[in-house]
């Protein structure tokens, strides 16, 4: 599984990196800006990544607006949502709003911070992305 972790806090990364390097290949992007231009230029090198984990607040460009960025360059690509990557929105932000928007703007998934690996490992699995019983690989 080849992700993305687009966030800016420093400790919120490296709790997502530890989480998910054991799944496999982690990227990192310190804001939605260079995580839109990371995206595509992994999908012009048809390298595209599995997973995505997005947060919301960060500066230079929002998650919400990455989000819709990367769906639009998928699309442009003839990769329709539920074919391209899997995005997760990783935030503190546990509104409704803000819940509806991601979701309208097509991500997969919806976590609040601090993420609990037992819920990650959950939405991973519902995702397609592990298989079933495969708790042992994100360590708590």
């Amino acid at each position: 599984m080849k992700t993305l972790i687009a966030e800016d806090d420093f400790f919120c990364r490296l709790a997502l990196q530890k989480l998910l390097g054991a799944c496999g290949e982690c990227h990192l992007a310190v804001n939605g800006r260079e995580a839109v231009a990371v995206f595509q230029q992994a999908l012009q090198s048809q390298q595209a990544y599995t997973l995505v984990c997005l947060d919301i607040l960060m500066p230079e460009m929002d998650g919400q607006t990455a989000l819709k960025a990367m769906r639009a360059a998928e699309e442009a690509r003839g990769i329709y949502s539920r074919r391209g990557a899997k995005i997760i929105m990783t935030t503190g932000l546990d509104d409704v709003q803000n819940i509806m928007k991601a979701f309208h703007g097509l991500c997969d998934g919806y976590l609040v911070k601090p993420v609990e690996p037992t819920k990650l490992n959950e939405l991973l699995i519902q995702l397609k992305l592990r298989p079933a019983g495969a708790d042992s690989a994100i360590p708590e």
